[in-house]
């Protein structure tokens, strides 16, 4: 027998196939949910009705996730770095549509999402693309909640993978030493010694150009990277953060390096004669144009073997730069701001492994202080 509400309470019935279905009017408009058991169907009820009260519309009651997502990534694709926007789209066709496209936005709930990153997890998706997922789901359905879709977010009640910690390889100071000299002569000298005493991300080092840099001053500006977009080869494109924006100021030796460079740069562009374009490039390739990061990390790997050094990564140049600051007493606020991190948190995070020998270092200083 059908049982029936009030208006103001919406409606639910057994159907005569057996199935229980709630429906409550909006706008003027029904919505319907069928279900096996009149207790899922008061639940989802009693959940529209809050949602209905808290601002839901019509919109957001009736549009899947799959839908909504296709809607976000159009709308704010132009606001995004060429590679984020390849990214998010990436994820969300290859991932987020297939597990749970079909969920109506406003009936998601974090149980689902927890099981849908178990599944995944349990197909062998590796936990930092899970992480990356639920960072595209979060932020999706944050701006759902900005545009009255939702009243709520369901990802924000869902725990995400922890990352496994991974080993960071670095040189150490002497390594770094060699590595320098190894380099002596070679048409890059420069830019590896702003690598180890700067910590510019690869994409960045790239993407500098000489207007960015003030000889009086020291101070460099990071304004751009260069990357490598499927489908568009090298384009340049905004910094990693608002943070990676940022003013670093360059040591002597640097700059010496640099006008060294610069002069081999004119020699260079006077034997390119016309194949020359200019792009007013710090590191350019031997013609002008943007040098491909994966010329450069090629270059690298035969530079570490001819120095004797480990097999490391060129980003690794980085962790190593942050590391021999840190170790030499730089306060932890100037490496996050020469770095470009976001928060000096993620910096401390990011390099423990230095501070058990700061701590001492400070315990030291005391003890001799108070002696």
């Amino acid at each position: 027998m059908a049982k029936r509400r009030g208006n103001k309470e919406g409606t639910i019935y057994q159907r005569k196939d057996g199935r229980w279905c709630a429906q409550v009017s909006l706008d003027g408009r029904r919505l319907t949910k069928y279900a096996k058991t009149q207790r899922e169907c008061r639940e989802w009820l009693r959940e529209t009705l809050n949602q209905i009260d808290e601002g839901l519309t019509i919109e957001g009651a009736r549009a899947t996730l799959g839908d909504y997502l296709e809607q976000w990534l159009e709308s704010a694709k132009s606001s995004w770095r060429p590679s984020t926007r390849r990214r998010y789209s990436g994820l969300v066709r290859q991932y987020i549509t297939p597990g749970l496209g079909t969920v109506r936005l406003k009936d998601l709930r974090p149980d689902q999402i927890q099981s849908f990153y178990t599944s995944q997890q349990e197909a062998g998706v590796s936990l930092p693309t899970i992480r990356s997922i639920h960072t595209v789901l979060h932020r999706s359905l944050n701006q759902a909640l900005k545009w009255g879709l939702i009243t709520r977010n369901p990802a924000s009640a869902v725990d995400k993978p922890k990352p496994k910690h991974q080993e960071m390889s670095i040189l150490d100071a002497d390594q770094a030493r060699a590595l320098l000299d190894a380099a002596k002569g070679e048409r890059f000298e420069a830019l590896y010694h702003m690598a180890v005493t700067t910590g510019l991300r690869e994409g960045e080092l790239l993407g500098l150009r000489w207007a960015d840099l003030d000889w009086e001053t020291r101070r460099l500006q990071v304004q751009r990277q260069l990357q490598r977009v499927r489908g568009q080869g090298l384009v340049f494109s905004e910094p990693k953060s608002d943070t990676g924006r940022r003013s670093v100021v360059l040591g002597t030796v640097v700059l010496e390096k640099l006008k060294e460079h610069r002069e081999r740069q004119e020699q260079q562009r006077l034997i390119a004669g016309k194949r020359w374009q200019e792009h007013n490039l710090i590191f350019p390739t031997t013609i002008g144009t943007p040098k491909d990061p994966r010329d450069l990390r090629r270059d690298f790997k035969a530079l570490l073997q001819r120095a004797g050094l480990p097999d490391v990564r060129f980003h690794d140049l980085r962790h190593t730069a942050a590391t021999l600051m840190l170790q030499k007493g730089v306060h932890p606020k100037v490496v996050q701001e020469r770095l470009g991190h976001s928060t000096i948190s993620l910096t401390l995070d990011t390099y423990s492994h230095v501070l058990p020998s700061l701590q001492e270092d400070a315990a030291d200083k005391l003890d001799s202080l108070l002696q």
